[in-house]
């Protein structure tokens, strides 16, 4: 039993040197990462806030006639405005996307220097003369560009606005990709990179960060558990009981173990969750049921089902000005999915900080209003019951048991902040993995497709990690209040111990070297006798 204790402490002890650092690393940035979300990006509502109002009077062409002008009909097809020009986007999953003019039918070039500065100037509302170019970043990312390697070549600009901008112009997809304030790339460096090791090189080579995120998270749990258990073993039974007695160490090993008892759970399931995120393990990469491309939007558009975009009204359909169109077909029928942003402020600091184990569509989705092209009126929900047979009939290796249409967030389809669309349609399947499949009904469009498997990783990831329980996530400052505590008490835990630990190893290296300098000595004296 003895040996047993020894090996545990030994074990604790030197793991936590290397350990109780990333510990520090990873409470000290969850601070930050809190109330400043993750890497700095252009959010598709940031997207469309920053871009200009469609002109329809300069749009000459129908889409049937674009689409007949390029000579090939992509399964997807956008309206919108690059440097004061309506454009078509045609694209194609794989293919990328490729853009005609809408005045003019010519085919748009990849944007140069001068012109990317110029959409980046109307983008950010800053004077073009402003604009710097730095490079060209052609077959490779940076720091803040990593998340946007499909967007390459990128064309980089600094900005005299006094806030360090930087800002990052896609010359083949005309859009602004990214950009960071000196602000943003500060609370960066200071929040999500040293927590996800998110550090330029490393990322790029993806293999190596996994391993390294994926060995770090599990020689931390290790680290935690083995502190868990000489919590349990050092404890001493005193009679009668006196906790001040019950407690074998004095001075600052007292308070590591003090206040190992009071967080070392917390801090146990969160570096188990962090582990949870990286998916390491088969069952965190299983799948629910496989849901055909058009099982509900179709990929063949038909353009010619779409009127001429000028055949609305859009002034009396749509509260905003219209910028950006969409051109989409759910159960067959032609719709029009206008974009536009009512609250700039609102939308530039809109962030859904919530990192959940599945993927929803909806998350950070622009301002839209979908428009039935039949007859140019808004669109409707669609039946529910459609719907559901539309998914039944698509999906051949389940059928359906039950359909909801939900009005509130349930705790597999959330987000903080009401991000979210609602109301959304919950779709139930009788398939092994039990699959619930959520759905836009206005839209018409696939949300996310959750499983057993998700379900269960969502509450060992983000219920164990951010804690986001019904009970206070939505009840600010409660949750705040509980989670700052705990990673308080978490950070002080392992600042104590990492101390601890690099105290503990210098005596043992003093003594070692010791030994090795008074056997040399020794040696050396019975040499000479």
């Amino acid at each position: 039993m003895r040996a047993l204790a020894s090996l545990l402490i030994l074990s604790h002890r030197y793991l936590s040197v290397p350990i109780s650092l990333m510990f520090v690393l990873w409470f000290v940035s969850g601070f930050f990462m809190i109330y400043t979300g993750g890497m700095p990006k252009v959010t598709p509502a940031m997207q469309l806030d920053g871009a200009e109002v469609l002109d329809f009077t300069q749009v000459k062409l129908s889409p049937a006639e674009a689409a007949g002008q390029a000579g090939y009909e992509a399964p997807s097809a956008k309206l919108r405005t690059v440097l004061g020009r309506p454009v078509y986007e045609f694209g194609d999953p794989g293919y990328g996307s490729f853009f005609l003019y809408a005045d003019t039918g010519e085919f748009m070039e990849p944007l140069d220097t001068v012109e990317g500065a110029e959409l980046a100037s109307r983008f950010l509302a800053v004077p073009v003369q402003q604009f710097h170019f730095v490079e060209t970043l052609e077959d490779r990312t940076d720091q803040w560009t990593f998340t946007v390697r499909s967007d390459l070549p990128l064309h980089k600009y600094a900005v005299d606005d006094g806030l360090g901008t930087e800002v990052y112009v896609s010359s083949n997809s005309a859009v602004v990709s990214a950009y960071t304030t000196r602000q943003s790339r500060l609370l960066a460096w200071l929040g999500t990179i040293p927590h996800w090791l998110y550090f330029e090189g490393l990322r790029d080579n993806q293999p190596l960060w996994y391993r390294l995120v994926v060995w770090s998270a599990t020689l931390g749990c290790v680290s935690a558990l083995l502190g868990l258990l000489l919590g349990i073993t050092q404890f001493r039974q005193v009679r009668p009981f006196n906790l001040q007695r019950a407690i074998p160490y004095r001075g600052l090993m007292r308070w590591h173990y003090v206040l190992g008892c009071l967080f070392g759970v917390v801090t146990l399931t969160w570096v188990f969750s962090g582990l949870v995120s990286m998916e390491p393990w088969y069952w965190t990469n299983a799948r629910g049921v496989q849901v055909a491309p058009g099982a509900l939007s179709q990929r063949d558009l038909e353009l010619s089902a779409f009127p001429d975009p000028r055949a609305v009204d859009w002034q009396e359909e749509v509260p905003y000005p219209v910028k950006e169109l969409t051109f989409v077909r759910v159960l067959g029928r032609p719709m029009l999915v206008s974009g536009f942003s009512s609250q700039s402020a609102a939308l530039q600091a809109k962030r859904d900080r919530l990192h959940q184990p599945y993927n929803i569509d909806g998350q950070l989705a622009a301002e839209t209003l979908v428009i039935d092209a039949s007859s140019g009126r808004k669109q409707a929900s669609f039946d529910s019951a459609t719907l559901a047979a539309a998914l039944d009939s698509a999906i051949d290796e389940a059928r359906v048991t039950g359909y909801e249409v939900l009005d509130a967030y349930d705790d597999y389809y959330y987000s903080r902040g009401n991000q979210l669309p609602l109301p959304v349609l919950r779709v139930t399947f009788d398939d092994p993995a039990e699959s619930w499949l959520y759905v836009d009904p206005v839209r018409g469009e696939l949300l996310s497709v959750i499983h057993k498997y998700s379900r269960l990783e969502r509450w060992l990831y983000s219920g164990l990690h951010s804690l986001d329980f019904a009970f206070w996530y939505h009840k600010r400052p409660l949750w705040d209040i509980g989670v700052l505590a705990l990673l308080s008490g978490g950070l002080l835990l392992s600042l104590v111990g990492l101390y601890l630990s690099l105290k503990r190893v210098g005596q043992d290296l003093r003594r070692a070297f010791e030994r090795l300098t008074r056997g040399k000595g020794r040696r050396e004296v019975a040499s000479q006798t």
